[in-house]
């Protein structure tokens, strides 16, 4: 800017000067690691507020506590933050040595929720582990223990040069991830079974799969759910109500009507934090599986639209990561772990909109249930630890200074000298 022009307005940036500086801040070597914390955070509290609010009406008549969700899900915090914390300070030494311990776990807990008196069914699914006062859902680890094996398989094939061909790009990785689908596909559960196949399909794309094999491979997958839907009478219910939304409203096609009614009814502002109507009894599930349309029903269009932007600044922060970091476990874990996220998060938005058949899957960090949070909040941990090794983040974190626990600790005598 000239000192005409800087006289003339003041010695302030025009709106170009403005954009192009706002622009400028995604250049930053920390961009990734603020917006990953930020959002994560952000949908976290929007996710405990939420849960109170879609689960006081139910809570209160099943219990005589309003509070019984929302400090089940506060307990769940308390627990998955630390998780998320230690994920951010891990080497990428320790998530490749975690890879095959949590993929042998993952499938000895699917294998025990096939076990009759310890598996739990619930909305024609099989899925949780009954352990007395805790019901575990033994599916979500298996999403990041997909990420994190599949990465460090691929990882080290690419080391040794070895997938410019088919079969040992494949292999044992489609076997591996077989397994964990079929177990879940044995349990009937739908929508964690295409989320599994979503990350190995994103894994596939990373790496650089040649395009004949990626479209035969995406091809397999559209045909195994084809084949999961017709076995099931609920599930071809739940295609033929999606493509007749208006027909049976009062028995198949009643939570996806309910959804949008409640969706609907917020306009742009929506009816006001707590002043929902669809959760007295009108909408299954809203605490989980149909969160959005209470946020949608509360926070109206605005609301809606907020947490879609923090979904899609979050997915722009993971695939930054993956793109910028040189590690290829590393790259390739922090885009399996993004595509996990977000997908499931479209497919539950689109669910609720009725753009999407309802496949039963929550809605990361908002959603009810420690199950699905803990690996989740991991999950993000380990993406804040890859953004820390992106080109230039090391210096900018030296620059930045001690954070406030190294400073709290300072202050007590306790830090490290």
């Amino acid at each position: 800017m000239t000192a005409a022009a800087e006289e003339e307005g003041g010695g302030r940036p025009g709106p170009r000067e403005q954009v192009a500086a706002a622009v400028g801040l995604l250049d930053r070597p920390l961009t990734s690691y603020y917006l990953v914390l930020g959002c994560s955070m952000m949908l976290l509290g929007l996710g405990l507020t939420m849960v109170l609010s879609a689960s006081s009406v139910k809570q209160l008549q099943a219990t005589g506590s309003a509070y019984t969700l929302f400090q089940k899900q506060a307990m769940w915090m308390v627990i998955g933050l630390p998780g998320m914390w230690l994920g951010s300070r891990l080497p990428v030494r320790t998530f490749r040595a975690l890879a095959y311990p949590l993929v042998l776990l993952s499938i000895v807990c699917l294998a025990l929720v096939l076990v009759p008196g310890l598996g739990r069914s619930a909305g024609g699914a099989t899925r949780w582990v009954d352990l007395g006062p805790v019901q575990i859902q033994p599916s979500e680890l298996a999403k990041l223990a997909l990420v994190l094996w599949g990465a460090d398989l691929l990882a080290r094939k690419d080391r040794l040069g070895q997938l410019t061909e088919w079969r040992p790009l494949l292999v044992p990785l489609m076997p591996g991830a077989g397994i964990l689908v079929l177990l879940v596909m044995l349990g009937s559960d739908l929508g964690t079974t295409l989320v599994l196949l979503t990350i190995f399909l994103s894994l596939l794309w990373v790496v650089g799969a040649p395009g004949r094999l990626f479209v035969g491979i995406a091809g397999l997958v559209c045909l195994l759910v084809s084949i999961l839907i017709v076995v099931e009478p609920y599930r071809m219910q739940r295609l033929t109500g999606f493509l007749d939304p208006s027909g049976n409203q009062l028995t198949t096609n009643y939570q996806g009507t309910q959804g949008l009614f409640a969706v609907a009814s917020g306009g742009l502002f929506g009816t006001g934090l707590g002043e929902g109507r669809a959760k007295w009894d009108y909408l299954p599930h809203a605490e989980t599986d149909f969160i959005f349309a209470i946020v949608g029903e509360e926070f109206g269009l605005v609301g809606t639209l907020v947490v879609l932007g923090l979904f899609g600044m979050l997915a722009y922060a993971g695939l930054r990561i993956a793109r910028r970091v040189k590690d290829p476990f590393t790259r390739l874990a922090a885009a399996g772990a993004t595509a996990w996220l977000v997908v499931q998060a479209i497919v539950n938005i689109g669910a609720v909109i009725g753009v999407l058949p309802i496949t039963g899957i929550p809605l990361p960090l908002v959603s009810y249930g420690g199950s699905a949070l803990i690996p989740s909040l991991f999950a993000l941990g380990m993406l804040l630890a890859f953004a820390k090794r992106e080109p230039g983040a090391r210096q900018a974190l030296s620059a930045r200074g001690p954070g406030p626990v190294v400073r709290a600790l300072s202050w007590l005598g306790l830090a490290r000298r």
